[in-house]
């Protein structure tokens, strides 16, 4: 029995700290976070019992064998001057206890609170499920947080009034309606590609804002199809996008040998018609970006044809004359064209017929 005894008084020492061990290695946290954690819980734990409002109580845990103790200090003063006996001990009763000190030191007496064991165990037992709580919820918005302004695959999981819940594997978002392309629906348990817009830390956890709609969306798409881009050979450097209609980008390389365009279309329109799909038939026109306004401004245009563009580079203002026959073209279905082609270059554009 003895030994069964004393067996066991070791392991309620020890199992605290071979636990934190094995969460420290498992997850990442570090143990002296924890018992950190611990030591001010029981603190405070302490001062509750002891009705006491005062700093001078202290716990102490062994790192390597678990042992806890609990001390008060104490402040030497003259006898005299002895007002407060929970923080203060006088020098005569100090010497008595302590042996030879001086007015000044700091005494230190063990303390056994009543029931101490039982709430060293509730203590210790709360603060690691919040401290593991704390920390995989740290280590999620760190991951998450990494996947910002990327594309992430995510599975729909059910619609709430119009908005979407998705999964995205540790954690859900909800694809709010106004992040949605209009006449867009999904089904349960589809994939679908999602832009991550914004990655925010809460008390439940990362809080996920993620959209169809956003230009950037397009953009990455684009990086994940087009090699080229990967490799920074081509570069996209404007996109205007109406969201389930239609999208124009402008692309540009510094590589004599390469079409930036035509390395974004892809051979027979693979990389294209392949975003194209994903973003559930919306019309994509990819032109070549240039330095000078008036050919950049012709190319955003397209597929209209253009006689001659005047721009103001200071007043960001343009002034495009078209063929009669390629007005209507030019604008576009109720000023689309024209309206992206503004977005994409950054300036208003005037158009004439000739």
């Amino acid at each position: 029995m003895a030994a069964r005894k004393s067996k066991s008084t070791k392991s309620d020492r020890t199992e605290l700290i071979e636990a934190l061990e094995a969460i420290e290695k498992e997850k990442q946290i570090s143990k002296d976070i924890i018992l950190e954690a611990i030591e001010n819980s029981l603190v405070a734990a302490c001062k509750n019992q002891f009705e006491s409002k005062a700093d001078n109580i202290r716990v102490s845990i062994n790192r390597d064998t678990g042992e806890i103790k609990v001390f008060a200090d104490y402040e030497v003063v003259e006898d005299d001057l002895l007002e407060d006996p929970t923080t203060q001990i006088g020098k005569t009763e100090a010497a008595l206890k302590y042996g030879n000190v001086e007015v000044g030191e700091t005494v230190s007496t063990e303390v056994i609170p009543k029931n101490f064991g039982r709430i060293a165990a509730q203590k210790a037992k709360q603060v690691v499920v919040q401290k593991i709580r704390e920390e995989e919820r740290k280590v999620l918005y760190t991951q998450y947080l990494e996947k910002e302004r990327e594309v992430i695959t995510g599975i729909v999981q059910r619609y709430s009034g119009n908005n979407v819940c998705i999964n995205l594997g540790k954690v859900d978002a909800i694809l709010m309606e106004s992040e949605q392309v209009p006449g867009e629906h999904f089904k349960p348990t589809e994939h679908i590609k999602l832009y991550v817009v914004e990655v925010k830390d809460t008390t439940k956890g990362p809080r996920i804002t993620v959209s169809r709609t956003h230009p950037e969306f397009v953009k990455r798409l684009f990086e994940e199809e087009v090699t080229e881009l990967q490799d920074g050979i081509v570069e996209i450097k404007s996109i205007a996008r109406e969201a389930g209609s239609r999208t124009k980008i402008a692309v540009y390389t510094e590589d004599p040998n390469v079409d930036p365009v035509g390395a974004c279309v892809g051979i027979n329109g693979d990389r294209v018609n392949a975003i194209v799909d994903e973003l559930r038939g919306e019309k994509i026109d990819i032109i070549t970006w240039s330095d000078d306004p008036a050919v950049l401004i012709e190319n955003a245009l397209s597929p209209a044809k253009v006689i001659s563009v005047t721009a103001d580079e200071e007043e960001k203002t343009a002034r495009v004359i078209v063929p009669e026959n390629q007005l209507s073209l030019a604008i576009g279905k109720e000023g689309q064209n024209a309206r992206l082609a503004a977005k994409l270059t950054g300036y208003k554009i005037d158009i004439k017929q000739e």
